[in-house]
């Protein structure tokens, strides 16, 4: 299974340009229990990255679907003008299909975290040089984690795995996009808050 694509701009997982998490791994184990997110889910997702490998550019596309039909979310690929700044699409477009296969595959280790924070410093624009609207509201970030989900599952049941295993797969995966959605908010707190 490919894990990971090269040449990504702004994809600098594990690498010293990558953001330092101030989640600790005690944390972030203590997430892991309070979400019941286990070594079957674990298990599971790996399997979903097998079944969805070759589908992330229909996924992301369903996804941008939905935010390009609603108004209020299309905004944040557009410029003050209202156009589409589309090399920014294009570069974020290619990072969210890395970002399936790293919900799918990635451990959940320090470099895991220190990346995790980078998206969320991306959703509040701190590392972005687009010309887009500077900050993305949280809730939008956690409102579309139940389009993420919501819309997974018929990309799960493309392999041919029997209901219960799909069903697996789906549990898995909502947990692990809750636990990436909440690890995002922290770039949203202030100091003690998180």
């Amino acid at each position: 299974m490919q894990t990971e694509v090269e040449n990504i701009a702004g994809y600098d997982y594990d690498t010293k340009e990558a953001a330092i998490s101030p989640v600790t791994t005690k944390e972030l184990d203590q997430l892991m229990q309070t979400i019941s997110l286990d070594s079957e889910d674990l298990r599971y997702l790996r399997l979903a990255g097998e079944v969805l490998e070759n589908q992330t550019e229909s996924i992301v596309n369903a996804w941008r679907g939905v935010i390009s039909s609603t108004p209020h979310l299309a905004i944040y690929f557009k410029d003050a003008n209202g156009n589409t700044d589309e090399s920014y699409k294009m570069m974020v477009k290619e990072r969210f299909k890395q970002w399936i296969m790293d919900v799918c595959t990635k451990p959940y280790d320090q470099d895991w975290l220190n990346y995790q924070h980078k998206i969320g410093l991306w959703h509040t624009n701190e590392t972005n040089a687009a010309q887009t609207p500077s900050h993305i509201p949280l809730r939008y970030i956690i409102g579309f984690s139940a389009v993420v989900n919501d819309t997974i599952k018929p990309f799960l049941v493309r392999n041919g795995h029997s209901l219960s295993v799909i069903e697996k797969m789906h549990k898995a995966w909502c947990k692990a996009v809750l636990l990436h959605v909440t690890l995002w908010t922290r770039a949203y707190c202030i100091e003690g808050e998180w």
